[in-house]
């Protein structure tokens, strides 16, 4: 269905998008996972000019052992929510500020207003890494060594910011 990071081990989170234009978005969801290591797919898969694929996609992604799906649109955004109503995994969508978008808030509309029994976790506008964090804590809630690398993930975040407090305000 798509590239595979990590090629050892089965994905355990799906990194879809609706046209290879959202890739310099959504990569950054990658490009995190990567860094700590979970092994994942990325690829596209269209709602609206492939929607059997998506439906595939969908419906067989729990019985492949994914886990998470993190799903990025711009524009009218269903992506997210159509996976969302036909698969029982989480599904974290990304609302993606494309060429045709209204300053991203058709996407994120599109994404956020999901209706009662079909619930997106939404991120902000064009935070596929923050999807990336996301789909990590979900892991880490049945995965001992996930959980603890997002302790050490969180505390590298203090850290920077105290960095920064050290050195402010900075010299001229």
């Amino acid at each position: 269905m798509g590239k595979t990071k990590h090629h050892s081990e089965k994905p355990l989170v799906g990194i879809i998008m609706g046209s290879d234009s959202d890739w310099s978005v959504m990569q950054a969801a990658s490009e995190f996972l990567s860094s700590q290591n979970i092994a994942h797919e990325c690829t596209i898969v269209s709602a609206h000019r492939t929607p059997q694929r998506m439906m595939e996609y969908a419906t067989t992604a729990h019985s492949k052992g994914l886990k998470v799906i993190i799903a990025g649109a711009g524009g009218a955004a269903h992506l997210p929510g159509m996976v969302a109503s036909l698969t029982p995994l989480p599904v974290i969508g990304v609302p993606v500020k494309s060429s045709n978008s209204l300053d991203g808030w058709d996407s994120v509309l599109s994404i956020l207003q999901m209706p009662n029994g079909v619930p997106v976790a939404t991120v902000a506008l064009n935070a596929a890494k923050n999807a990336g964090i996301l789909a990590m804590q979900i892991l880490g809630t049945n995965d001992e060594k996930l959980l603890k690398k997002m302790i050490v993930y969180k505390e590298s975040l203090n850290e920077e910011v105290m960095m920064k407090v050290k050195n402010f305000p900075p010299k001229k």
